[in-house]
């Protein structure tokens, strides 16, 4: 749940690096990141050592050989391109699920019909909660692979709907299939037997679930599950291990040439690096007995991502904006945090040795390679100094100096990513637009104060609220609260308690106007195009993802010759719904839709009556609402059925108009 909101948040490359650097700093970051990575690299060799031994029962070659290869194979598919590796990963997925699905279904089938042979069964946590909790340690390393997709989250489509659908999936797919196929094999298979050193335990259960097959086909089938599962794995851990080393080389916590992408999007160096890694520890160590204790050093990340998202939630950093929250937050992340140390505690000296290993030598290689002279940052600084001012005004200079740079950085980051992921479909741009307001002057006679005011008195009239007041809160944002997209555009906005929704002014100067700080904006260029952006302030992500999208549409090719020629203010209102397909049309008095309440028109389920213009004002319309001879109508829907009602409509309407 934590990292399925932290995802969503900040999908970026590197996945638990990003988000324990961006939270506790450059150091947790840089320790976190380095040890996951080996973590992975062990994993991916585990990985190939079981299709190796597996692939050995059908080919005459050494198991270690068969590794290797497989290796240099999943490399070249990974580097030829992260789409092909990912189609490859879904058919061994597909594949492994349902033969795994036929041995759970067809074993517990014998045991319904007493089928199966007669197991005496052995007493439950034989070895106390103490057994219980070291084999949750060892089996952890299985489900922490559930959550990998945060390490590719910027190359995953609608991440704020996929990646906790998909984890959410997995992990019940998952759960059910460990729980089901464990107990077939118990169920099948004397425990003393299972307690010997069989690699392949459930091809050793197939023999008898599937003895209704003709010859060892069932065995068969098991092996192609076993090397699907490993596939899989491995493919998936190496794909993973070198997006760690890709982030790590864009903030220079490693050689900067580990972040260079080829044109197809891979990044070849960190894949070769990656690779290169698995293939040593393939030929130098015991894979899997190091992989085991790897477990205890993943369960310490565990817990530092738990914590990690309530640093992230309590430093109330604006624009903190994750498409899916965790429930019932803060427990779940409490319980996360604090129950990983209990489970390491049972897994042995010898594990826990090697985690702290691990961390020391993190911790060496940040001083001494990937320390740089910037200034300290990451969230937690911003909850410190939130503390600080909570407990004594004495300590205001302290808690300036914490605040000071720590956020700002990681603030912008956040905001250029809230703009990358663009609108939610719950966002009312399209409805905002429709019914802004409009100012339209050659050169306002006293500059930006002159529109500020205006502004703020349109507003103020449509919300019942204080001119004066919004005005001065435009006016004093004005060095800070402008930002300048592209081609003369200024963007003003501001947060407002008691606004309901979210309120736009569109004002065009046609002569240009020279903002009186340019500085705050980042250029001299005369600006013909100012917004003034008004939104509740409880919803600042909301307020960001419409700032960023109205900079996103003035910055497109031809918005500026467009907004400069537009004739009405309709059409002003157009040149911002470009990629929305819209039709604007004026009611004649024998129009279909003159004296009908909204609900009761026959549109197009995907169409929207976005705004109606009458006498100078514009509304959103509601389901009650009457529409009357001579409104101006907009309405949003896909070009097709914008289409249809234009022809439609052509005989009993002014000429449409479509944006």
């Amino acid at each position: 749940l934590s990292k399925a909101e932290l995802a969503t948040a900040m999908p970026r490359a590197g996945g638990t690096y990003f988000y324990l650097d961006r939270s506790f700093g450059p150091l947790v970051g840089t320790v976190g990141g380095l040890g996951t990575w080996v973590a992975m690299v062990l994993k991916t060799a585990f990985a190939f050592v079981g299709i190796g031994v597996y692939l050995a029962l059908l080919v005459e070659l050494p198991s270690t050989s068969l590794s290797l290869i497989l290796v240099l194979a999943f490399l070249g598919l990974n580097l030829v391109g992260a789409k092909e590796a990912s189609l490859v990963q879904r058919l061994l997925v597909a594949a492994l699920v349902g033969i795994l699905a036929l041995f759970v279904g067809q074993g517990l089938w014998l045991g319904v019909r007493g089928a199966a042979p007669a197991v005496e069964p052995s007493p439950f946590l034989r070895d106390g909660t103490a057994g219980l909790l070291s084999t949750i340690g060892l089996v952890f390393v299985s489900y922490a692979g559930l959550t990998k997709v945060a390490s590719v989250a910027e190359e995953v489509a609608d991440p704020e709907r996929n990646i906790p659908l998909g984890m959410g999936l997995s992990l019940v797919t998952s759960m059910l299939l460990y729980s089901l196929g464990a107990y077939v094999l118990i169920s099948v298979i004397e425990p003393l037997r299972l307690a010997k050193p069989d690699l392949t335990p459930v091809a050793s259960a197939a023999e008898v679930v599937f003895a209704w097959m003709p010859g060892r086909l069932g065995v068969l089938l098991i092996v192609v599950a076993a090397i699907g599962a490993f596939a899989s794995t491995g493919n998936a851990a190496l794909f993973s291990a070198s997006r760690y080393l890709l982030a790590l080389g864009r903030d220079r916590r490693v050689p900067e040439g580990l972040a260079r992408v080829s044109s197809g999007g891979v990044p070849s160096l960190a894949l070769l690096a990656s690779a290169a890694a698995v293939v040593a520890a393939l030929l130098t160590l015991d894979v899997a007995s190091v992989a085991k204790l790897a477990s205890a050093f993943q369960l310490m990340i565990f817990s530092l991502v738990n914590l990690a998202l309530i640093v992230m939630r309590e430093s109330e950093i604006e624009s903190y904006d994750p498409g899916f929250r965790s429930p019932l937050y803060p427990w779940v992340q409490i319980v996360g945090f604090a129950a990983p140390p209990m489970i390491i505690a049972e897994l042995g000296h010898l594990a826990i040795t090697f985690s702290f290993g691990l961390v020391a030598c993190g911790v060496a290689y940040y001083f001494l390679f990937a320390r740089r002279p910037e200034a300290a940052s990451g969230a937690i600084y911003h909850v410190l100094a939130r503390a600080v001012r909570l407990h004594s005004e004495a300590m205001e200079r302290l808690s300036t100096s914490l605040d000071e740079g720590t956020t700002e950085e990681l603030d912008l980051e956040l905001r250029a990513i809230i703009g990358e992921r663009g609108l939610r479909a719950q966002d009312p741009y399209d409805e905002v637009v429709a019914r802004a307001f409009t100012i339209d002057v050659a050169a306002p006679a006293e500059g930006y104060g002159e529109l500020a005011r205006e502004a703020a008195r349109l507003v103020a009239e449509r919300i019942e609220g204080d001119a004066e007041a919004l005005a001065a809160g435009l006016l004093a944002r004005a060095p800070n609260g402008a930002l300048l997209a592209e081609r003369g555009v200024a963007l003003h906005h501001l947060r407002l308690r008691n606004l309901a929704r979210p309120e736009l002014v569109l004002a065009r100067c046609r002569e240009g106007l020279s903002l009186t700080v340019p500085e705050a904006v980042g250029s001299d260029e005369r600006c013909h195009a100012c917004f003034f952006l008004f939104s509740p302030e409880h919803d600042p992500g909301q307020h960001l993802r419409l700032l960023a999208h109205l900079a996103l549409q003035s910055e497109r090719t031809g918005f500026r010759r467009e907004w400069l020629a537009a004739a009405s203010a309709d059409e002003l209102h157009e040149t911002l719904l470009r990629t929305s397909p819209c039709l604007s049309l004026r009611l004649a008095p024998d129009h279909e839709l003159v004296g009908r309440p909204v609900r009761e028109l026959e549109l197009p389920q995907s169409t929207l009556i976005a705004a109606v213009r009458r006498e100078g004002e514009v509304f959103f319309p509601r389901g009650e609402s009457l529409l009357q001879a001579g409104d101006r109508v907009t309405v949003l829907g896909p070009s097709e059925d914008l289409d249809a009602l234009r022809e439609r409509w052509r005989s009993s309407s002014e000429p449409a108009r479509r944006g």
